[in-house]
C-alpha cells in the first residue's frame, strides 16, 4: 500500500489491529503481520515514478467475529477506536445479512471497509 507517512498509516493499521508494525527494507517501509505468513507493506512510492490517488473500487476489507446479535455492537466499538485514530466515517454501520459494516476513510484518505462477520 503506497502512503504518504508509511510509519503513520501503519501505526493506524497496527492499532486498529492490535498488531505490532515492523520495520521493512528501509525508512519508508513498515509491514504488519498478516495471517498465513504474509505481510501488509506499506511504503514511501518512487519520487521518480507518479503515483495518482484513485477512488475506485479497490478497498481493504477488515474483518472481524462476533457472536450472534453482537456484531453491530462490536462493530460500532471498532468504527470509535479507528475513529479515534484519524479515520473518518464514509457511510454509517449497517446490519446485512452476512454480517455488520461499515466504510471509512482511513487518514491517509483510502478506502475502508469494516465487516463484522456473525
Amino acid at each position: 500500500m503506497a502512503a504518504e507517512d508509511p510509519a503513520a498509516l501503519v501505526h493506524f493499521y497496527g492499532a486498529l489491529l492490535e498488531l505490532e508494525p515492523q520495520a521493512g527494507l528501509n525508512v519508508n517501509h513498515w509491514r504488519l503481520p498478516w495471517p498465513v505468513g504474509s505481510w501488509l507493506e506499506i511504503y514511501l512510492p518512487s519520487r521518480s515514478r507518479s503515483q495518482l490517488r484513485q477512488q475506485g473500487r479497490l478497498a481493504l476489507c477488515l474483518q472481524s467475529k462476533a457472536d450472534g446479535s453482537a456484531a453491530l455492537i462490536l462493530l460500532n466499538l471498532w468504527i470509535a477506536k479507528a475513529l479515534g485514530l484519524g479515520a473518518s466515517l464514509q457511510e454509517p454501520p449497517r446490519q446485512e445479512p452476512f454480517g455488520a459494516e461499515a466504510w471509512l476513510l482511513d487518514p491517509e484518505g483510502n478506502r475502508l471497509l469494516l465487516l463484522v462477520l456473525p
